[in-house]
């Protein structure tokens, strides 16, 4: 039996969105709904590990989370003066726990819920944001603290998504036909923001947020489970474990950055490896591959590599013109022309950099600098090279990355 508070906290992790779900699909009141499910969770989290799990734990916290809705409902409804709407309800306990308790629903209802937290009215920042409060279980402090930003700035981010979703009078159901694809697009989207905040830190003292990576993964898995046959879930899945595998050598003992050349791989999760390529190899299989798909095909391809040296760059650079022509992204440029100049010199590179320079989405990135400094080195430009990374250090916000393009520049002015 669980009694123990860490494995109470995982199953309440795992049973809340389920829970939510349930609730808002009985009822509407997205809003509420969560208030009173956090209410009910207090509650598992505070009895549970003295009092023993329920036997049926998701049908408790529906219930408890139900009656705690119902007084909400009509504390609200009497300050508007309609209490007679919510005398004519049926009581709660006569008619929750049967419908909302069917088993069948629970993969149902946090895949809806995702879609919900997804919807295209919504900014990607307040996707991202409800996301990880309604199906991630974080609280608004923790979302704050990940993205630092204010606790009152997101705390007012996650109130106009849900406030836009109850203006939009979205039902509680998976989007027809038509929109279901697009609106697949975005949740993976949102998923992919999330890993890659928490795998690289756009800005602060840490390179990397493990615990919103970690769970960016976790988020993901749960997607793959409800859609197993969906080629680009598994494929942002496959592309996550092989990224993430990485992370144990990318920094060294003072937090600092170490780049994938210098890293040692021994360090480097095989398990993960493992994964990510057999799920990248299975979704492959299935036809025309997608964004995510190529992504993981190129991790795959610097993972199995034995060391820097025996990296096969011709095959990622073909990979990246792939990807080039199913997105725009600049960023998928860049990384092509990386590896063109790893796999047949750093002229050529530069050369490509130049073309991608009239691009104003790319060319005052920090990283656009970080990789003309990176390729000028390899020439024996060295002041050209030493001044790309002092521009590529003013560009960014992420101070592990300042440091070492900082300390870039300081030894090839020492050289």
């Amino acid at each position: 039996m669980i009694t123990s508070e860490p494995e109470v906290e995982d199953l309440l992790r795992v049973l809340a969105p389920q829970v939510l779900g349930a609730v808002v699909r009985r009822y509407g009141h997205f809003t509420i709904a969560e208030d009173a499910v956090q209410e009910a969770l207090l509650a598992a989290a505070t009895q549970w590990p003295d009092d023993g799990v329920p036997d049926h734990p998701r049908g408790w916290l529906i219930t408890v989370a139900s009656r705690r809705l119902t007084d909400l409902l009509r504390a609200e409804q009497a300050r508007r003066r309609r209490e007679d709407t919510v005398a004519g309800r049926t009581p709660a306990d006569h008619w929750l726990a049967p419908a909302a308790d069917r088993p069948v629903h629970d993969s149902d209802d946090t895949l809806i819920l995702l879609f919900m937290c997804c919807h295209p009215a919504l900014s990607p920042a307040s996707q991202i944001a409800l996301t990880l409060r309604a199906v991630g279980g974080l609280t608004t402090a923790e979302i704050a603290r990940a993205f630092l930003v204010p606790e009152a700035t997101m705390t007012r981010r996650v109130s106009r998504a849900k406030q836009r979703i109850k203006e939009s009078g979205i039902p509680f159901g998976m989007p027809p036909g038509p929109e279901r694809a697009p609106r697949l697009g975005a949740v993976l989207h949102v998923l992919y923001l999330i890993f890659n905040e928490g795998y690289a830190s756009t800005s602060g003292p840490d390179l990397q947020r493990t615990e919103l990576a970690a769970e960016a993964i976790r988020l993901t898995r749960m997607t793959h489970r409800l859609l197993p046959e969906d080629a680009e879930v598994t494929g942002l899945l496959a592309l996550m474990l092989l990224v993430d595998a990485r992370r144990p050598a990318r920094t060294g003992p003072g937090g600092e950055l170490v780049p994938m050349a210098e890293q040692d791989r021994s360090l480097w999760n095989a398990e993960s490896i493992a994964e990510g390529v057999a799920l990248v190899t299975g979704a492959l299989s299935r036809g025309t591959p997608g964004p995510y798909q190529l992504q993981a095909a190129i991790a795959a391809v610097h993972d199995e590599a034995p060391s820097a040296e025996a990296t096969d760059w011709p095959q990622i650079a073909a990979l990246y013109e792939v990807l080039m022509r199913v997105t725009g992204n600049p960023m998928v440029a860049l990384n092509h022309t990386v590896a063109v100049a790893m796999a047949r010199g750093p002229r050529e590179g530069l050369g490509l950099l130049e073309g991608l320079q009239a691009d104003e989405r790319i060319a005052e990135d920090h990283r656009f600098h970080a990789v003309r400094a990176h390729l000028l080195e390899m020439l024996g430009d060295l002041a050209a090279a030493r001044d790309s990374y002092h521009a590529a250090a003013r560009r960014t916000t992420s101070l592990p990355q300042q440091r070492y393009l900082h300390a870039k520049a300081a030894r090839l002015t020492d050289t």
